[in-house]
Formats: C-alpha cells, sequence, structure tokens
C-alpha cells in the first residue's frame, strides 16, 4: 500500500509539472471540490462566466488533499451537507489540504455557497475559521422549507456579455448539471433570484466582515478580505455574476 501511495503521490508531481509547462500563465485554474452539492452546476456556472469574460479556465475537480496545489488560482466550495461533506473528506484528506491552501494563499479568491459557507465560517475546532462571521446549520428549517426569494446585492461583479444557457453533457462519472435558467436580463440589477435549499443562516450579530448579499434585513451573503460567503445557491439560477467575480479576482491575482 506504501508503495501504491508514493507511486500515486509521483504522478501528481509529474501532472502539476506538465500543466506548469503546457498551459499558459494567464490561464485561471479553478479548484472545485467534488466533495458533494451541485458540483457539476458549478462547474457550468464557471464555463460559462469565463465565455463572457472572455477568460480561459481550467476546471480542477479536487477529490484529494493531493489535488490542492500552488497551481490553484481560486477554489470553489459548493454545497451540500456539512458533516457529510466532513466526513467524506477524511479519507482523502481535501479539506485539510484545502484550508492549508487558503492560509498559504490568503490573497486567492474563495467562494462558498451554503455547505460551503459554513466550512469557511466554521472549519472545525482546531482550524481558525476563515470569515469573521458565525453560521447557524440548517437555520431556516427542514428540507421542505426550502424556498426561492429575490435578493438584494451590494458587490461590485464586472459586466459580462448574454449568453445561452450552457448544454453539458454527461462527464465520465456519468454526471450531468441540471438544466439552469438565462438569469442574464436581470444582470443590470441589484436584484439576484436567491435559492435557499436547508439554508444556514448567518448570525447576524457576530457579522464583522462586509455584507454583499440581503434578503430584507438579514444579511446571506459576506466578502472578508478574498473569501466570499453565500448561504444560497447562486450555481442553480443562471446569473453568473458571483462566478465571473470569482474569476476577475483570480485573474487580477495571476
Amino acid at each position: 500500500m506504501e508503495h501504491l501511495v508514493q507511486w500515486y503521490t509521483r504522478l501528481t508531481l509529474c501532472r502539476r509539472t506538465l500543466r506548469e509547462v503546457l498551459l499558459p500563465s494567464s490561464m485561471v485554474r479553478v479548484g472545485l471540490a467534488m466533495l458533494q452539492g451541485a458540483r457539476d452546476e458549478h462547474a457550468e456556472a464557471l464555463r460559462a462566466a469565463s465565455i463572457q469574460l472572455n477568460i480561459d479556465i481550467e476546471i480542477v475537480e479536487l477529490r484529494s488533499g493531493v489535488e490542492v496545489d500552488s497551481l490553484l488560482d481560486c477554489i470553489v466550495l459548493p454545497g451540500g451537507e456539512s458533516t457529510a461533506m466532513r466526513k467524506a473528506s477524511q479519507s482523502e484528506s481535501l479539506l485539510t489540504a484545502l484550508y492549508s491552501w487558503m492560509e498559504q494563499h490568503p490573497h486567492r479568491p474563495v467562494l462558498g455557497t451554503c455547505a460551503g459557507a459554513i466550512l469557511l465560517a466554521n472549519p472545525g475546532e482546531l482550524q481558525t475559521p476563515f470569515l469573521r462571521a458565525g453560521i447557524s446549520r440548517n437555520a431556516w428549517g427542514r428540507q421542505r422549507d426550502s424556498f426561492e426569494a429575490e435578493v438584494e446585492i451590494s458587490l461590485k461583479t464586472p459586466s459580462g456579455e448574454s449568453i445561452s444557457p450552457q448544454n453539458v453533457k454527461r462527464d465520465k462519472f456519468n454526471h450531468q448539471p441540471l438544466p439552469v435558467g438565462d438569469g442574464a436580463s436581470l444582470e443590470n440589477t441589484t436584484s439576484f433570484h436567491g435559492v435557499f435549499i436547508r439554508a444556514p443562516r448567518f448570525d447576524q450579530s457576530s457579522i464583522e466582515c462586509t455584507p454583499v448579499a440581503s434578503l430584507g434585513e438579514e444579511i446571506v451573503g459576506v466578502l472578508d478580505g478574498h473569501r466570499l460567503a453565500l448561504t444560497f445557491h447562486p450555481e442553480l439560477t443562471g446569473d453568473y455574476r458571483f462566478h465571473r467575480w470569482l474569476l476577475n479576482q483570480a485573474n487580477l491575482s495571476q
């Protein structure tokens, strides 16, 4: 077993070296944590946002800690069930590697949605939080209490060309993104269609970072440095403003 681990590690290092040599330096490398949740929808939104911004991207699907390296320009932590994500990560040390990457690269952007926001605000007992905001799991209620509502956003995002929804085929694991609508008609407003699925809630009195999205009087999105956390699912809307923000910030930090 030890021999196989060493072989896999050497293979991964070789792949990193090849990517560094063969890929253009201007390409944005997005690490997408494949723990749970709407991972494929995030990938589709990232591809659409890259087309809108005319930025070349490489989406690196992260399933193991050894796949998290310094060549990543940004990271997406998708939604799901945070407890299950922590357990699923243990065997491959993925969360440990992601947290280490965020500590080593504090100026590289991170987007965490729903459970991803929980992991940023509450990464674990021995880990310093990546957000200056407390958060509560499933605070809106059970699955049947999930809802959609218009959210007011104040985050400055780069504009992009209107494009048709991307038709993505099934991948090698037989996954396929859910159909998403075209939210381009709303992108000139400050309104955003929020999809809240067993959503967490920020502890409002504990927020010490910048609010960027609100539902009425309640803050549902925050920005702390280069870490953007949303309690809703922008990847399910066809409105790619938050994904454009991520790619643009990553492109600027290269």
